[in-house]
């Protein structure tokens, strides 16, 4: 049978696993961390090896099967790390962890907790949650972290722009401190732009006033 990157990308899209009893079951994270892998080097190999497509794919899918396989157990494991080691201040409201689709990892903190208003000095209080993260992101060491200020709408959009820039950066410059390296590190503000809940109550503000992490994982 001849393979081609039509054929592989039907199996891959029609892909199920079974349980213990033969039974067909959807796949798990880390299963379906192996097949984006399997894909992704696939198409690589083939794009590379221009005179033999088939066989290019088949090279390109079992490397790129390790490593899909290998970030979707790497990412599993960080999140529970981060909610075991981050459980009094998820239980508090103060952060929320969410393992996305794409197998980063999104960690929201609300700059009530962290900032006064108007302010981009941590709170000392702050700062042992921050300690946590720190040696979380450095345990887990193949990922980037962008690191993202946002505000509520209160106040002009260039004043909101600048806090949420200046929060950003103060909790990269933290992590630095912590021996995080900058390399792995970009810090960013969104400003008002991109809400989380209604602006329209106070409850809603708090939310959107927040830092948000996004941990992608390094892929070879």
């Amino acid at each position: 049978m001849r393979i081609t990157l039509p054929l592989i990308l039907a199996l891959t899209l029609s892909a199920c696993a079974t349980n213990d009893l033969g039974e067909k079951r959807d796949l798990n994270k880390t299963e379906l961390g192996a097949l984006i892998g399997v894909v992704g080097g696939a198409v690589a190999g083939a794009a590379i090896n221009h005179n033999n497509r088939g066989k290019g794919a088949l090279i390109g899918a079992v490397g790129g099967g390790l490593a899909g396989g290998g970030i979707g157990y790497y990412m599993d494991k960080q999140t529970k790390d981060f909610q075991q080691q981050l459980a009094a201040e998820i239980q508090r409201g103060d952060i929320t962890v969410q393992k996305m689709a794409d197998q980063s990892l999104l960690v929201s903190m609300t700059s009530n907790t962290g900032f006064d208003t108007n302010s981009s000095v941590l709170k000392s209080g702050y700062t042992p949650t921050l300690d946590k993260i720190s040696k979380i992101v450095n345990q887990y060491g193949k990922t980037s972290i962008s690191i993202v200020g946002h505000t509520d709408n209160t106040g002009s959009v260039a004043i909101n722009q600048s806090v949420s820039e200046r929060r950003a950066q103060a909790v990269s410059d933290y992590f630095v401190s912590r021996n995080v390296n900058a390399i792995r590190l970009d810090a960013s503000g969104r400003g008002k732009t991109e809400p989380r809940a209604s602006n329209e109550t106070e409850a809603g503000r708090s939310l959107n006033r927040r830092v948000e992490l996004r941990i992608v994982p390094v892929a070879a």
